[in-house]
């Protein structure tokens, strides 16, 4: 068997343990060992050099520092109350307009994940302070639960995000200009999703209730309880934009100006900082052994030529680019139901970026890196809330039993089209993309 073979056999084989249940990272990291030793003809020695050097290379990697610093920005930002803060800040100035309540935990949403940047951290964090808001108020169940599902994964999209920084090392491409193209489309999901709860509660009008207007006065007090988001989101990544800091430097900066604010309000004792402390070394280890696996695997696929021949195919049946990018874009929509994102991206970026690149789209090849990855990082996106498997319905149902997920399903297909139609429009429009791009 040729390794082009064997880098092809590799992916049912990656695909059945993943269905087994097997951990993703376990799963590509034995396909990666197995794929080298056969490769290799049987020769263990190649692959002991390569668990050594690889292991190394990827966590001395300086730029993976950014992580577990993300990491704790938003375990401090999740266990301080800064969520609360957000959400009734939100309330404040919509909870009186029909809908408001939930428009106001997608705002909130969207605050707490540029501090934050993970979507389940944002979906679970939020839930626990608007989905008592949200039926306090009249707001159906499923409405409810769908609405928090959908703003969870302004967490991944808003910057800072850690997918974005996964996706900028494996393309090598500059974070910074990640964030800002990702600023506008994070941006205009959130509107997305505003312009989607006024509809649904138009037509199903005993879905959502009204709550008293809260006086102007009240409104500016709950703002002024924002201002520690508001000064971390502004330093970090204003620093980062301005050149002030690197972006590690800047996660750095953010994760200590975070604890500190947290220090300040209260919120900060020895418990909470042992459980967050606890909790960014557990998702850090869980995030960087999945790193590890991805390298083996995808190292074994570049040995095996499977990319590049990949690559070559598409360019030679002469499809036309757009094409090809729909595609791509349906598979991630589809696999992103059953897969997590980052694994997703880990998994299937080293395969489809050359073929992408391979691409005439009339744009230079560092833009055309950086409109692929919003592109892909907002379908994965969708993929968290699309059923049947939909990572953040299920986080938000374990936190409302009460509600059955076939309601879930039905209120959250709204938040779908509403996430196909932006799709749409990003791929239509690329400048939309790359408008803040120097």
């Amino acid at each position: 068997m040729t390794n082009l073979e064997l880098g092809f056999w590799s992916f049912p084989v990656l695909l059945l343990m993943i269905f087994l249940r097997a951990p993703i990272g376990l799963a590509m990291l034995l396909c990666g060992f197995g794929g080298w030793y056969l490769a290799m003809g049987g020769n263990p020695t190649p692959l002991l050099s390569k668990l050594k050097s690889e292991t190394y290379t990827t966590f001395s990697s300086y730029s993976l520092s950014i992580i577990p610093m993300f990491l704790l920005m938003g375990q401090f930002a999740t266990l301080s109350g800064m969520s609360q803060a957000l959400f009734k800040a939100a309330e404040s100035f919509l909870g009186h307009r029909r809908g408001g309540v939930a428009m106001a935990a997608v705002g909130a949403c969207a605050g707490f994940g540029a501090i934050c940047g993970s979507s389940l951290a944002t979906a679970a964090t939020m839930s626990k302070v608007a989905l008592p808001e949200l039926r306090r108020y009249g707001y159906s169940g499923g409405f409810s639960t769908a609405t928090l599902a959908a703003g969870g994964t302004l967490g991944i999209l808003i910057p800072p995000s850690v997918i974005l920084v996964i996706y900028a090392i494996l393309t090598e491409q500059n974070i910074v200009k990640l964030f800002l193209a990702a600023f506008l489309p994070g941006v205009l999901a959130a509107i997305g999703y505003v312009i989607t709860i006024s509809i649904y509660v138009r037509l199903n009008p005993k879905s959502a209730g009204v709550r008293p207007a809260v006086p102007m006065g009240g409104r500016f007090k709950a703002l002024a309880n924002t201002w520690p988001v508001l000064v971390i989101f502004f330093v970090v990544v204003g620093g980062i934009y301005l050149g002030w800091f690197t972006p590690t430097e800047g996660a750095a900066v953010g994760a200590a100006g975070t604890g500190l604010a947290a220090l300040l309000a209260g919120s900060l004792n020895w418990a909470v900082l042992r459980e967050s402390l606890m909790g960014t070394a557990k998702t850090t280890g869980m995030i960087f052994f999945i790193v590890l696996g991805a390298g083996f695997y995808n190292g074994f696929l570049a040995l095996s030529g499977v990319p590049q021949f990949m690559a070559d195919w598409v360019v030679g049946q002469g499809y036309s680019p757009w094409f090809v990018l729909v595609v791509i874009l349906v598979f991630y929509l589809v696999f992103g139901c059953l897969m997590d994102s980052l694994s997703m991206i880990l998994l299937t970026v080293p395969i489809f970026f050359p073929v992408i690149s391979a691409m005439d789209f009339g744009m230079s090849t560092e833009h055309l890196a950086i409109w692929f990855g919003i592109l892909v990082l907002i379908v994965v996106e969708v993929g968290l809330i699309t059923p049947p498997v939909g990572m953040n319905l299920f986080i938000i149902n374990s936190m409302d039993r009460e509600t059955p997920m076939t309601e879930t399903y039905k209120a959250v297909m709204y938040f779908v089209g509403s996430d196909i139609v932006r799709v749409i429009i990003l791929v239509m429009f690329p400048a939309i993309t790359l408008f803040l791009l120097p």
